[in-house]
Order: C-alpha cells, then structure tokens, then sequence
C-alpha cells in the first residue's frame, strides 16, 4: 500500500483514514517517540507531538482508533487556528463616522507569488458597497487612514 492510497491502514505505527495520517516516529531530540499527523494532500505533517513510550520503556505504545481520534481532532484544531491566523493576518476592518453615517473599511490582501494585491472596500450599515479600490498589499489602514478615504469620495488612495 502506497501513501498516496485512500484505504486505511491500522498498524502499530502508521494509522490512517481517508484525509489523515499518523505515523510515530523516533525523536531526533532524544530517546523517547513522536507522533506525526499529516493531511494526505501535504509533503509536511500539520502537527508533531510528543508519543507515549510503550510497556518495555523502549518502544512507542502502538496506535490504535482512540489515540487517532484524538490526534485526528487536535490535528484538525491546529489546521483551523492557523487558517484564522491567516485570515486575521490578511483581512482588517475598521469602522468610521462621515456625515453621521457609519461605515465600514475593511482590507483584504490576497496573496500570490508572483505579487499579492490588496484592496479596500467600503460598507454602510446594510452591507451595501459605496466605495472600491485597490491598494498596496502594505497599506496601513487605521481609523484615520479610513476616514481620509471615505472624506475624498472613496478616490484611489495615494
């Protein structure tokens, strides 16, 4: 069996299902055992972790369908905090007041290789759009930064 098949595998140390895999590994770092769980589309595991020694405090305890829910579970949770991460990084808003109405400012980068691209979007208070425009990916938006944009009529930022 291939690591690149669908089918699941239950052994002491390699335990999969159709998105995930676990495979206990030695710890370079000392005597003891880890635990890498990787997605079956990734070359890197998304969470490593520390393994439990077995009975004869040589070998790793084998896995078995609990302990891989479990990383299953944890492994999922750090793939979800690091696309919030993500999305925080990428995505800011900012809320302003121009002529008593209030308005949203909100950022969004999209990265690429070959450059990434950004643009600021403006929504009043039923999410209707009143102003567009692309911007550095580095620009600064701030309360001040987002009320001098909605002042000039949402012209392109300089």
């Amino acid at each position: 069996m291939t690591e690149n098949t669908l089918e699941p595998i239950h052994e002491a140390r390699v335990w999969s299902d159709e998105r995930w895999t676990a495979r206990v590994i030695k710890n370079e770092d000392d005597d003891g055992w880890a635990v890498a769980m990787t997605l079956h589309s990734e070359s890197e595991p998304a969470l490593v972790g520390p393994w439990t020694m077995g009975r004869d405090k040589k070998n790793p305890k084998p896995l078995d369908v609990s302990a891989f829910n479990t990383l299953v579970k944890t492994a999922n949770e750090v793939l979800r905090r690091h696309e919030q991460q993500l999305y925080a990084q990428l995505n800011r808003n900012v809320s302003v007041t121009v002529n008593g109405q209030r308005i949203r400012v909100a950022l969004s980068i999209v990265p690429d290789d070959e450059g990434a691209t950004a643009c600021l979007i403006a929504t009043d208070a039923f999410e209707v759009e009143l102003g567009r425009a692309p911007v550095s990916p580095t620009f600064k938006l701030n309360v001040q930064s987002a009320l001098t944009w909605a002042e000039s009529g949402f012209a392109k930022p300089a």
